[in-house]
């Protein structure tokens, strides 16, 4: 299995879960602002579904690397559900702080991420 560094696999896919938590979170706001407005689509974002798909591309190629991430991107969709927006604002309030723990968590893994790095970096000494 030919595999390009983990730190460029690791920052690429960090960097790009960051993105959509971003945007997931603008738009779960922008879903609740709206929520009592005529004629408004709810929004979503796609993600997981994309980084699903170079999952599985690593998985038939046998090779890994930060490459078959450059066409993965977090992407404003029009949500599954039509009326996911007027569902509930108690569930999309749910969702905003699911997103908000989600956002913080990535956040301490690029974080722990970089701390690793530094350490190879320094040698292990300060």
């Amino acid at each position: 299995m030919v595999t390009e560094g983990m730190e460029a696999i690791t920052s690429a896919a960090l960097g790009l879960a960051l993105d959509a938590a971003s945007l997931r979170q603008q738009v779960i706001a922008a879903n609740i602002a709206n929520a009592q407005t005529d004629g408004y689509v709810p929004l979503d974002v796609d993600f997981d579904r994309q980084l699903a798909d170079a999952r599985r591309t690593w998985a038939n190629s046998g090779s890994v690397d930060a490459a078959s991430l450059r066409d993965v991107a977090p992407r404003l969709v029009r949500a599954a559900a039509p009326d996911a927006a007027h569902a509930g604002l108690d569930m999309q309030v749910a969702a905003l702080a699911q997103n908000g723990v989600h956002f913080q968590t990535l956040l301490k893994a690029l974080s722990k991420h970089y701390a690793l790095l530094e350490e190879a970096v320094s040698d292990g000494k300060k």
